[in-house]
């Protein structure tokens, strides 16, 4: 790209794109002040992420755990968390290319943020601003990334002070929160994007940070057949066979029993992840879900089989027997082959929701009619899957785990 390279910028979100998510602030920090703070730290999470508080209410109530806490543990915390995966490489060959980088966040601080850019050679920082006093933290924070169009604000801060004009600006992030950056950026990149960001982003990947890279430097990403990667095999092989979960139904057990039985092992699932986050193994289960889990996911807590738990249960608890089944079959064929056929056949990727691809869900959609087949008749079969493969491309704030049983599942109620 020659010296043109020298004027472009990239600029990062840092949570969910160079370290995980959540596992600073919620596990490493506050998950080692004990069992209360950990579940209050929680709780304003989740209420930030469904939409309830504003993202500065719950970082403010999450700091406000820390008062008191020696910086230099902090900083230390901070250095031990891992970076997702790929995450040195991908900027030691930007900067060989020309590239600045920038790191963005509103929940790290600066100064914090400022020792991450010298390990990955980023160029410029923004962040949070946190209160000291003698060496601990008060728990006050401030700062343009705080506010609801803050790092729109920091970027054109950072732009400014430099003195930069750049003829193009790339932007990699995760979360809504980043959709005023998005606005300055002449390309948008998706890295494991919410529902809100994937569908303003050009491109929205789920896989190695790595793939950006020939996003930035060709605009563009190789079609063509994609082979499975080690862990979605093992992934989409769990997913499919809950399918059994409504034969044995069917043949051999109750129901509600199977729901009881899915629910414990969900619980069991939630403990043995939470340990995980605190660098301690559960055997067999912690084992299963590094083999099944994306490589982007290995750092952060796997929430995608209590969703999937959740769905069974909803499918075998909600509706009539035979509904709850099509339900079952349409969220573990349907979805399960839709993820196969979307890697391994996908050339077409959906406008509104650019991590989907046309071809999975043709293919998902096939096996869940399929499936469906065994328990109701083909108009209903044909219309439950249709139904759910509609919901599972679509961009929606509820995991799809969940949306597309409920949706099967309703759209045979109404016809009853």
């Amino acid at each position: 790209m020659g010296s043109e390279v020298q004027n472009l910028l990239i600029v990062f979100d840092v949570e969910g794109v160079i370290i995980p998510q959540i596992r600073f602030l919620l596990f490493e920090v506050v998950g080692r002040m004990g069992i209360w703070p950990f579940i209050k730290a929680a709780f304003f999470g989740l209420l930030y992420q469904i939409g309830f508080v504003s993202l500065k209410k719950s970082l403010k109530e999450i700091y406000g755990l820390l008062r008191g806490l020696p910086y230099e543990r902090l900083l230390l915390v901070f250095q031990r968390v891992p970076l997702m995966p790929s995450v040195e490489q991908v900027f030691k060959d930007l900067k060989e290319d020309g590239f600045k980088t920038i790191l963005i966040s509103s929940g790290i601080p600066r100064i914090v943020l400022e020792k991450l850019a010298e390990r990955l050679g980023a160029d410029y920082v923004s962040g949070l601003e946190i209160g000291l006093s003698e060496g601990r933290l008060t728990g006050e924070i401030w700062g343009d990334v705080l506010e609801p169009e803050g790092k729109s604000v920091a970027l054109k801060k950072i732009l400014s002070d430099e003195g930069l004009s750049p003829c193009y600006c790339i932007g990699v992030a995760d979360d809504r929160n980043n959709l005023s950056m998005f606005q300055l950026c002449n390309l948008k990149i998706g890295y494991n994007p919410d529902f809100v960001l994937s569908y303003k982003s050009d491109y929205a990947l789920k896989g190695d940070l790595s793939d950006i890279i020939p996003i930035i430097k060709g605009g563009h990403v190789e079609k063509g057949s994609q082979g499975l990667c080690m862990s979605s095999v093992p992934r989409e092989i769990i997913h499919i066979s809950g399918f059994f979960v409504a034969l044995v139904g069917v043949t051999f057990v109750n129901r509600y029993t199977i729901a009881f039985l899915i629910f414990l092992a969900a619980m069991l699932y939630t403990a043995s992840e939470t340990e995980r986050m605190f660098g301690i193994y559960l055997p067999l289960v912690s084992k299963i879900t590094l083999i099944a889990a994306r490589r982007s996911e290995i750092q952060e807590f796997v929430a995608s089989p209590i969703f999937y738990a959740l769905g069974l249960i909803m499918s075998l608890t909600l509706f009539p027997e035979s509904i709850g089944y099509v339900a079952i079959a349409v969220l573990t064929l349907g979805d399960g082959f839709a993820s196969v056929f979307g890697i391994k056949f996908g050339q077409r990727r959906v406008p509104f929701n650019k991590s989907k691809k046309f071809e999975g869900t043709i293919g998902g959609f096939f096996f869940a009619f399929l499936g469906s087949l065994l328990f109701v008749d083909p108009l209903r079969a044909f219309l439950a899957s249709a139904v759910g493969m509609i919901v599972e491309i679509l961009p929606l704030p509820l995991n799809d785990n969940v949306t597309i049983s409920l949706a099967s599942g309703l759209t045979l109620m109404a016809l009853m």
